[in-house]
């Protein structure tokens, strides 16, 4: 058996083989790409004859590279770059790093320490092009968000008549009517037929008189105003922001509907699709990020700390502090809690378990979370054992107890 760390970079990777008792057989330097994989191949050829002999550490579990590696059958283990880091201070204490010392060092890891990390690959082409494509929805969203907040704060130091009419800056009521006037003095000209053309044009199709003139007169209000040169400049950049957002609105209405044709493609869609308060987009990010593999969770606590609802116990001596997981996967974690929020909705049995959290004290995040992390508990239990969410099963005994 031998062991390979691999090293990534934009354009490179710095990969070292290691055998069982901790010898470097070699160390190379590849290309990224075609040529770099073949090169890679023939160097782990020349030791192992057989590709489940060979372990892999990499400190990412994606990318074509990641891929390759597990359709050749190598097993592949994505370590934690914090874990890297640590294992680096427990060996190197002068601080000392390079490319080439990390390939060994997650040479190493996978040789002594693998049994402590997560074997990478095993899920389905379905499964990852769900996650490819709901990242990306989700990344545009929080793109949305950021030129949204420049949108507002050039409006607040010239034109706070936009703020003060309209509830969202990146709907399609307000950047339909900012499209035509991104102005003050534009937006006191406006007639109630030109916003009301404006806001069809955007798609709206009920009240559209009703709107039209609201919005006409709001944005009719008296105001402090700039300068006439100052105001035409920042109404160049609210003209950039407007199609920027524009754009993305398009692209995003665009991507979810991908979204949920490949979800809903997948085998596990019905399970997903049956939890309460989980529609396709919050389903499909979290099939996602949780992937598909039946072997990748060990046991429902496994997947609780991949969510990272599951507290974490900091204890010695007589200290002892449970608190929630700092490091975690943003994505997983953020649809988790927000499945946990709707599923109060629809749920009376998460309704009552969160409402229990909170009349014992808790504040509504960690109440929050806490039905997160039961929710994620029933949909392991779903997954593992083929069947559809029941309430009855999921919240009966609690019912039972509470009477």
């Amino acid at each position: 058996m031998i062991f390979v760390g691999n090293d990534w970079a934009d354009d490179h990777h710095d990969v070292c083989v290691m055998d069982s008792d901790g010898v470097v057989l070699a160390e190379r330097r590849f290309p990224e790409g075609v040529a770099g994989m073949s090169q890679l191949q023939e160097l782990i050829a020349a030791h192992a004859d057989d590709p489940s002999q060979v372990m892999v550490g990499s400190e990412t579990d994606q990318g074509m590279w990641i891929e390759y590696l597990i359709a050749a059958g190598f097993v592949v283990y994505a370590v934690n770059p914090k874990s890297v880091a640590r294992y680096r201070e427990r060996t190197r204490p002068g601080g000392g790093k390079s490319d080439r010392s990390d390939a060994r060092l997650l040479a190493d890891m996978v040789r002594t320490d693998r049994h402590l990390h997560r074997q990478a690959g095993g899920n389905t082409e379905q499964a990852s092009a769900v996650r490819v494509l709901a990242r990306a929805h989700q990344s545009l969203i929080w793109e949305r968000t950021r030129h949204g907040n420049r949108l507002r704060a050039c409006l607040k130091g010239f034109y706070p008549a936009a703020i003060a009419t309209f509830s969202s800056l990146t709907g399609r009521d307000a950047l339909a009517v900012l499209a035509i006037a991104p102005t003050p003095t534009q937006g006191r000209h406006l007639t109630v037929g030109q916003i009301r053309t404006a806001l069809e044009k955007a798609g709206r199709k009920r009240n559209l008189e009703a709107r039209a003139v609201e919005y006409q007169q709001s944005l009719k209000a008296s105001r402090l105003s700039t300068g006439r040169i100052v105001e035409d400049a920042h109404g160049v950049i609210v003209g950039a922001e407007v199609g920027i957002l524009t754009e993305l609105n398009r692209q995003i209405d665009q991507l979810e509907t991908q979204v949920s044709d490949h979800f809903e493609q997948h085998p596990d869609a019905d399970i997903y699709l049956s939890m309460p308060g989980a529609g396709n987009t919050l389903s499909a990010r979290m099939l996602g990020e949780f992937g598909d593999d039946p072997d990748r969770y060990a046991d429902v606590k496994s997947r609780r700390n991949a969510a990272a609802t599951s507290p974490l116990t900091i204890q010695s001596g007589k200290m002892r502090i449970v608190t929630h997981r700092w490091i975690k996967n943003d994505r997983l974690h953020g649809a988790t809690i927000d499945w946990a929020f709707h599923a109060r909705r629809q749920s009376p049995g998460a309704a009552a378990y969160y409402q229990q959290k909170r009349d014992a004290g808790q504040p509504h995040h960690k109440a929050l979370r806490a039905l997160a992390n039961r929710l994620v508990g029933i949909l392991h239990g779903c997954l593992e054992h083929g069947v559809l969410y029941d309430e009855h099963t999921a919240w009966g005994h609690r019912q039972t107890e509470a009477a």
